[in-house]
C-alpha cells in the first residue's frame, strides 16, 4: 500500500475546484489575504509599493504618476510592469476606486 504524504494531499485540495472538495477539507485551503491587508495601488506610499517584490524606485514612481487605476490589471495593460511580475504580486495589492466628487454646483447668478 502507498502512503500519501498530507503535503501532497493539501496541494491537491489547494487547486481542486470547490464543488469537488468535501465541505469537512474546504476549511484546509488557505485564504486569499483580507483586503485590509492588500496594497491599494490609488492611495500607498512609494514605500508601500516598494516593499512589494519587484517594484523599486523607478516603478514605484511610475505608478504613482499613472494614478488613478480602475482595476489592478492596469498595470500590465499601461506596461507600467512586465505580466511575469504583476502574477507574482496580484495577490497583494488592489485598485479601489479613488473618493467620488460631488460635480461642483454652479453659483447662484443675482437678478438685477
Amino acid at each position: 500500500m502507498i502512503r500519501i504524504v498530507p503535503l501532497i494531499v493539501l496541494a491537491v485540495l489547494a487547486l481542486a475546484p470547490p464543488a469537488l472538495v468535501p465541505p469537512a477539507l474546504a476549511q484546509a485551503r488557505p485564504a486569499a489575504p483580507p483586503a485590509s491587508s492588500l496594497i491599494d495601488l490609488n492611495s500607498a506610499s512609494r514605500d508601500d509599493l516598494m516593499a512589494l517584490d519587484g517594484i523599486g524606485e523607478v516603478r514605484a514612481d511610475a505608478i504613482i504618476r499613472s494614478r488613478p487605476f480602475k482595476a489592478k490589471t492596469e498595470l500590465v495593460e499601461r506596461r507600467l510592469i512586465p505580466e511575469a511580475l504583476y502574477e507574482k504580486i496580484s495577490d497583494k495589492v488592489m485598485a479601489r476606486p479613488p473618493p467620488a466628487t460631488p460635480p461642483a454646483r454652479p453659483a447662484p447668478q443675482k437678478r438685477t
